[in-house]
C-alpha cells in the first residue's frame, strides 16, 4: 500500500564509513585498559611483597647489631632465613690483643694447671707472628714469635723421656713444619721439644691432636686448604724430643681448616669452610668413611664459613661438640654422642663492659672448673673485630652458655681431661702397612 500523504516522509540516513569498525575499537580500548588495570596492580603487588621482605629481612638484622652493640634489650634473636632461636650471652675476660695487626688471632687451647687451676693459662696463636700464653684474666705471660702459627692443640701425660708432660702442637706456615712445645708448670710457659723440622707434604692449614683410646698413641692431624687431611704419629724419638711419622692420608673435598678429635669416643671432626660438619674415625685404620654432622645455608644451622670445632666432655661419655658459625657470628651446639643431634645456637654480644664477639676463627672449651672466676668450667672464642684494636680472645663461663638453653645444658665439673692417657703402661705401636690414600 502507498503510503498516506498524511504520514510524514523517512529522512534518508547515511551511515559513515567508520561506523562499522567503531564496536571493535572499543572493545580494544576497553581490553587495553583493563590489561593497564591488571598491569598496574600487580606492579603494586610486587612493590608491597618486595617492601615486605626487606622489613622482614633488615628488622632481624638492625636488632641484631643493636644487641650485639649493646643498644637494645636482651632478648633472643630469631634468623629470618632458618628460624633459629639466638641466645645470648656475654664474655667476662678478654685477653691481651695479639701484637700483629689485621686477621692474627686465630685459635686457642685450655691448660689446666695440676694443682691449682686458678693458675691455669690460655695459649693462643697469633698467626701473622707467634704464640702466646695468658692467665686467666687475659694476662699475657708468654710470647714467641716463632712464625705464622694457626691451629693448637694439647694432650696431657705425653710420655717425653723419664716425664709426663702436656704436649702443645701447632702448624707453623712459615716454615710449613709442626710446632711442638711442651708445657712448663712451674713457669706456665712453652718449651720447644721438636726433634726435627717436621715437614709434612702439604702445604699446612689445620690441625688438631688426638690420643687414642684404644693403643694410647698420640697422633696429629694437619689439613691443607685443598681439603687433604694427615694423620701423624707422635713419640719419643728416645733423646727427651718429640718426633713423628705419618699413618694415614684421606681427601675431604674443598677447603678445610677447623678440626677436633674426641679421645673417648674415638671420633674426628672437620669443618669443610663452606659445606659442613663431617664426622670420621680417628684411628689410623679408620679410612675414609664419614658422616655429615650438619650443612651450611638453609639446609642447616649453619654459615659459611664452618671454623674451629671444640668438645666439651662429660663424665658419663656424653657432652657437646661445638662448632663457631663465621657467617652469622654465632656458636652452634650438638649432642656430642650418636648421631650429633643439634642443641642450640648462641652469640657472644657487648657486655660486662666488653665488645661483642664476631666472625671467629677457632674456640675451645673445658668443662673443668678453674678457680673462683671460671669455676664451672670457661668457653674460649677468637674474637675478629676486637674493638680494642688488634684481635684478641674472650673467656665466657661455661653457665652462662648452659643455662641460656631450655632445658639447661650440662654442667660436669667432675671429669678431669689431665687424665686422658694417664695410665702407666706405655702406648702400643702397631705396625703400620704401606701407606694408601683414604687408608
Amino acid at each position: 500500500m502507498a503510503p498516506s500523504s498524511s504520514t510524514p516522509a523517512r529522512r534518508a540516513h547515511t551511515i559513515p564509513a567508520d561506523a562499522l569498525h567503531r564496536p571493535v575499537l572499543s572493545r580494544r580500548v576497553a581490553a587495553q585498559s583493563v590489561f593497564r588495570g591488571i598491569r598496574l596492580r600487580l606492579l603494586i603487588g610486587l612493590v608491597g611483597l618486595c617492601l615486605a621482605g626487606l622489613v622482614m629481612v633488615a628488622i632481624p638484622a638492625c636488632t641484631a647489631l643493636a644487641y650485639r652493640l649493646g643498644t637494645a634489650p636482651p632478648q633472643p634473636l630469631v634468623s629470618s632465613i632458618q628460624s633459629t632461636v639466638v641466645l645470648s650471652v656475654t664474655a667476662t675476660v678478654e685477653t691481651t690483643p695479639v701484637p700483629n695487626s689485621g686477621d692474627a688471632a686465630d685459635d686457642s687451647a685450655i691448660w689446666i694447671h695440676p694443682t691449682n687451676p686458678s693458675l691455669s693459662t690460655i695459649i693462643g696463636t697469633d698467626k701473622k707472628g707467634g704464640i702466646a700464653v695468658y692467665d686467666l684474666a687475659g694476662t699475657e705471660l708468654q710470647y714467641l714469635p716463632d712464625g705464622e702459627l694457626n691451629n693448637v692443640d694439647l694432650r696431657y701425660n705425653f710420655p717425653l723421656g723419664a716425664q709426663r708432660v702436656a704436649l702443645v702442637t701447632a702448624g707453623n706456615r712459615t716454615s710449613n713444619t709442626i710446632a711442638i712445645y711442651r708445657v712448663n708448670p712451674t713457669t706456665r710457659q712453652l718449651e720447644n721439644v721438636a726433634a726435627r723440622a717436621i715437614i709434612p707434604t702439604i702445604l699446612i692449614y689445620g690441625s688438631t691432636m688426638y690420643h687414642s683410646p684404644v693403643t694410647g698413641i698420640y697422633y696429629l692431624f694437619v689439613n691443607d686448604k685443598s681439603g687433604v687431611v694427615q694423620q701423624w704419629e707422635l713419640f719419643d724419638n728416645g733423646s727427651g724430643l718429640v718426633e713423628a711419622r705419618m699413618v694415614r692420608t684421606f681427601d675431604v673435598g674443598s677447603q678445610v681448616e677447623g678440626c677436633v678429635a674426641d679421645d673417648v669416643l674415638g671420633s674426628f671432626y672437620i669443618g669443610e669452610e663452606a659445606v659442613g660438619i663431617w664426622k670420621y674415625g680417628a684411628e689410623p685404620g679408620s679410612g675414609n668413611t664419614r658422616t655429615q654432622v650438619d650443612a651450611t645455608g638453609a639446609a642447616g644451622h649453619l654459615t659459611s664459613n664452618v671454623e674451629g670445632l671444640t668438645i666439651y666432655c662429660t663424665s658419663s661419655g656424653q657432652g657437646y661438640l661445638i662448632a663457631p658459625s663465621q657467617g652469622s657470628s654465632t656458636f652452634v651446639v650438638y649432642e656430642r654422642e650418636n648421631a650429633n643431634a643439634y642443641v642450640m645456637t648462641f652469640a657472644i654480644d657487648a657486655g660486662n663492659g666488653i665488645d661483642a664477639v664476631s666472625r671467629t676463627d677457632g674456640i675451645d672449651v673445658s668443662n673443668f672448673g678453674l678457680g673462683s672466676a671460671f669455676g664451672q668450667g670457661v668457653f674460649v672464642a677468637q674474637d675478629g673485630t676486637n674493638d680494642a684494636g688488634h684481635q684478641n680472645y674472650k673467656l665466657v663461663p661455661w653457665q652462662s652458655i648452659a643455662n641460656a638453653n631450655t632445658p639447661p645444658l650440662t654442667i660436669d665439673t667432675s671429669w678431669n681431661p689431665r687424665q686422658i692417657g694417664a695410665a702407666p703402661e706405655p702406648p702400643q705401636h702397631p705396625v703400620y702397612l704401606p701407606l694408601m690414600n683414604g687408608q
